[in-house]
């Protein structure tokens, strides 16, 4: 996109700019502008909102039905309720059906294009159009300074000068598409404090002698829950050939540390004991007796990883009591994570301590506001990030 010359009357000062064309920066550039105020757009990458397009498997899961702040993460979990109520997924969906968007409901309150995430590209650009918003991109910021009651934002396109400053610069995760710790190195620059990122939704790597057992099962998945420090889901669990992924598996790895166990109940809503105590006549081998409810070559694998080869009317009761208590809790150690590589989201981020919950402002420096990932707020997976983006910067763009 080829930046638009700056026009006469704002090309001593914008009243806003802002910094990230992503989900929540463009969002929060058309709220602003279309209250009539002067605002300029800057993106440093050459291809507008990579994140969104490469979302849902290239159709964009814009957000979710039971969208509430039960679904985030933060060290302060309350935070997120202003922004998450005055913008809801009804809002967004209303928005969506206004440009003419056809867009369907999966599971679990997620919706998504019925075509492509370029749709949601292309309306939130008509928004901005709409706020007669005027881009900069791609603009390289190089630094940031504060000269009495503006911005200025020096570049490798000019110095523009704002009296609102708004930072949607994103996380760390998915480096390839332009992922950087600008927003962060900003936040610190006005004296605020970070939260230490981390790689959220997230792959998890096997162990070395749980990647020997299980490691050539790459492909199968399992309706599981996964549980860890409190949390539990219930989702498919894909077994690759480094570990563990699959949307159970990105849910917990939020709320997992290093050296953290999972527990893995491959038999949610089943009583595991009762079914093989049942079953303990039978002269069937055991892991065939589990491929009746799990993939065959995990059945085998995981009895042969438990040292349970054999006919079920072999085993002792009490053994089978045993097993039946692990395939309910089969205990997993992962030895780390795929990283930002493979991260949909950063964790962590700027501390929410230093801004209004209401308008996403830093109270120590006002005209400055931060929205969206770079902020220590992180949904769940099922379009809960986006649902954020929408809504805080829609929350800064009411103000800013």
């Amino acid at each position: 996109m080829s930046p638009l010359p700056i026009p006469a009357r704002v090309a001593g000062g914008w009243d806003a700019i802002v910094i990230g064309a992503g989900a929540a920066g463009m969002m929060c550039a058309a709220q602003i502008g279309q209250r009539g105020r002067s605002v300029l757009l800057i993106e440093h990458a050459p291809r507008l909102a990579e994140k969104i397009r490469i979302s849902g498997g290239g159709r964009c899961n814009f957000t979710n039905l039971h969208c509430a702040p039960e679904n985030f993460l933060s060290r302060n979990p309350h935070f997120c309720r202003s922004a998450l109520a005055r913008y809801t997924p009804a809002d967004f969906i209303a928005m969506v059906e206004r440009h003419g968007i056809a867009w369907e409901h999966k599971t679990l309150g997620q919706l998504f294009c019925v075509d492509s995430a370029q749709r949601i590209i292309d309306m939130l650009k008509s928004e901005c159009e709409r706020g007669n918003v005027h881009w900069q991109m791609p603009c390289a910021v190089h630094t940031v300074a504060q000269e009495g009651d503006e911005f200025v934002v020096s570049t490798d396109q000019g110095r523009f000068r704002g009296r609102s400053l708004v930072v949607a610069t994103g996380g760390l995760s998915i480096p390839k598409i332009g992922a950087s710790p600008f927003g962060y190195r900003l936040a610190e620059q006005f004296g605020l404090k970070i939260v230490p990122p981390r790689a959220g939704l997230v792959p998890l790597t096997f162990a070395p002698e749980t990647l020997v057992q299980f490691g050539d099962l790459s492909g199968i998945s399992i309706d599981a829950e996964v549980s860890c420090n409190g949390a539990r889901f219930r989702e498919s669990l894909l077994l690759t050939h480094r570990g563990l992924s699959g949307p159970a598996i990105l849910q917990i790895s939020s709320y997992w540390r290093g050296g953290d166990a999972l527990h893995i109940d491959l038999l949610p809503g089943r009583d595991a004991e009762a079914w093989l105590l049942g079953e303990h006549a039978s002269r069937a081998q055991l892991d065939t007796v589990l491929a009746q409810v799990l993939p065959r070559r995990f059945a085998q694998q995981w009895c042969r990883a438990h040292d349970a080869l054999g006919p079920l009317n072999e085993f002792p009761q009490a053994m089978l009591r045993a097993l039946a208590q692990q395939l309910h809790r089969w205990q997993v150690k992962p030895s780390g994570t795929l990283g930002y590589a493979k991260a949909e989201v950063t964790l962590g981020g700027v501390d929410t301590d230093e801004l209004s919950s209401k308008t996403m402002e830093v109270r120590s420096v006002p005209g400055l506001f931060f929205v969206g990932e770079v902020l220590d707020v992180t949904g769940h997976l099922g379009g809960f990030n986006f649902q954020w983006a929408w809504a805080s910067g829609h929350a800064a763009g009411q103000v800013a």
